[in-house]
């Protein structure tokens, strides 16, 4: 099964670019459908709450069960104090399986971190750039699985791409998404010193197009063992480890006492439409 592991779905709220505008996931899912695409993870676009923005993800998620995977979107800042907590919604309620956070919201935290490692998912964080963040995070957190989006930066800093091939090599829980990488070479380079098993398929939709991103992969050629594992096995095998549902209440009690998320323990804006379950067949 072919699974894009970077996709954003929902609107945001700032509204000074399209990826703080509006995410909209049925261009996509057409898009992705055509490419073969199976199951896409998805996360929300840049907002001002991602409290809200993540239920807006999972009502997303509710509406295609079996094409969509959610990820739970962070501030490392603003969020200070309630990361466990939001994470815990996430996974326990809508069964999300793994954590995004933005560089340019802010850095990681141990914060963020230790919610990763408490439900073993997986944190996908882009340093915009900043390969060094990953020195310092990796070796602290060896539980924790770490995925680069874009192989270190979107803006094509080709010395951060570089980097992130090289932290790929030195370190056994990092890996790097492909999406949006222009320099095909660095993506060969990836497979070649790292291996298959460290590179992932994504293809930040819905912005850029999976049936291009995707052409990337096949094109590596790569043999049909490895190329399932960039397309799909690699970011399987990593969100088969979280805590999910009861697993991760049980979690939740032994680590932490439940607190609430923007003020409220019980707070029915953030449940989904009576008679929704989402169930995951990974």
């Amino acid at each position: 099964m072919i699974i894009d592991c970077h996709c954003h779905a929902g609107k945001g709220d700032l509204m000074t670019a399209p990826w703080n505008t509006d995410a909209p996931i049925d261009p996509y899912l057409r898009r992705a459908q055509a490419a073969g695409i199976g199951k896409t993870v998805v996360f929300a676009a840049f907002h001002s709450d991602y409290a809200q923005a993540n239920l807006q993800v999972a009502r997303i998620v509710a509406r295609y069960p079996s094409r969509l995977i959610g990820f739970a979107f962070v501030h490392a800042a603003r969020d200070t104090g309630r990361i466990h907590q939001m994470v815990e919604r996430a996974v326990t309620r809508w069964k999300f399986r793994g954590i995004k956070l933005h560089g340019y919201d802010a850095m990681p935290t141990r914060e963020v971190c230790e919610a990763a490692k408490a439900f073993r998912v997986p944190l996908l964080m882009d340093v915009v750039g900043k390969a060094e963040i990953v020195e310092m995070l990796a070796p602290q957190y060896p539980e924790v699985d770490f995925i680069i989006p874009h192989l270190g930066s979107f803006a094509d800093d080709w010395q951060a791409q570089q980097r992130v091939v090289d932290q790929l090599v030195r370190y056994p829980n990092v890996y790097a998404d492909t999406s949006g990488v222009r320099r095909f070479d660095y993506v060969v380079q990836a497979v070649k010193r790292a291996g298959a098993h460290k590179v992932l398929f994504g293809s930040d939709g819905p912005w850029l197009h999976p049936g291009v991103e995707i052409h990337k992969i096949r094109l590596l050629g790569l043999p049909p063992e490895q190329q399932s594992l960039v397309l799909g096995g690699n970011i399987l095998r990593l969100i088969r480890k979280a805590r999910v549902g009861n697993s991760a209440v049980q979690t939740t009690k032994a680590a932490h006492p439940v607190a609430p998320v923007n003020g409220h323990s019980n707070d029915s804006d953030n449940r989904l439409p009576p008679g929704t379950h989402l169930e995951y067949v990974l």
